[in-house]
């Protein structure tokens, strides 16, 4: 099959795999995936339809490889390293990724078809944690952990109403109207006296609550604790049942 040309072909860059999955994520990345179809993607590329069907052959494809150009963005842990420092930065990198590709939020573990970039990050990640002493069980436990905080972090955080702390008593301003009657007494003191106040930034979560995370795997690690998603499974066979 040789390889279609367009009209207008030397005034636009050299189409080529690359560049259309990059598009692809370009086109994901202003307007979601449902935004996301062969000809929008021809459309944007500046190229006709069939000329992208040269280098994918749908969309399913297109998925397969954008999800793995996601995660070849995040940075890999080093299993040599301090586990801690490593899975610390791969997440804070996940988050970063993520935010800048929000439709990638619930595509990242549900590709059956995953990508060079998609095995070579899971493959660092738990060469990091057996690296550091954890069992296989434990390792289980604590990518899953990982993932389910960071993944839920990034996607909370892509649909708040607000983006960083200068914007946030913008939104809060007609909400707090609705506090006047006095039924929520709560919120109005987590409102005045913690959200609003000067230097409050919910990014800022995700540092707490990844210390904690960090802090149980550390202790677990350390006791050599053995986490079984049915308590009652290690008694019971213990006595003959």
């Amino acid at each position: 099959m040789s390889e279609p040309s367009d009209d207008s072909r030397d005034e636009r860059p050299r189409l080529s795999r690359e560049r259309v999955l990059r598009g692809a994520v370009a086109v994901a990345d202003a307007g979601g995936l449902e935004s996301l179809t062969i000809r929008s993607l021809a459309q944007s590329l500046g190229v006709k339809p069939m000329s992208v069907y040269y280098y994918v052959s749908n969309k399913e494809e297109i998925l397969d490889c954008i999800i793995d150009l996601v995660f070849s963005e995040i940075e890999l842990p080093a299993a040599g390293g301090d586990w801690r420092t490593e899975i610390r930065r791969r997440a804070h990198s996940a988050r970063r990724v993520l935010r800048a590709h929000p439709w990638a939020i619930g595509l990242m573990e549900s590709r059956t078809s995953p990508g060079p970039a998609t095995l070579r990050h899971h493959d660092a990640v738990i060469a990091t944690l057996r690296a550091a002493g954890f069992s296989r069980e434990l390792t289980a436990h604590a990518y899953a952990l990982l993932d389910s905080y960071t993944y839920g972090f990034a996607l909370q955080e892509v649909g708040l109403p607000f983006n960083g702390s200068d914007t946030v008593a913008d939104v809060a301003e007609p909400i707090m109207e609705r506090f006047s009657t006095g039924e929520y007494p709560h919120l109005v003191e987590m409102a005045t006296d913690y959200y609003l106040q000067p230097g409050y930034d919910f990014g800022d979560e995700f540092e707490w609550g990844l210390n904690l995370i960090l802090d149980a795997l550390t202790a677990s690690a350390t006791s050599g604790t053995r986490h079984r998603s049915d308590p009652d499974r290690e008694s019971s066979a213990g006595r003959g049942q």
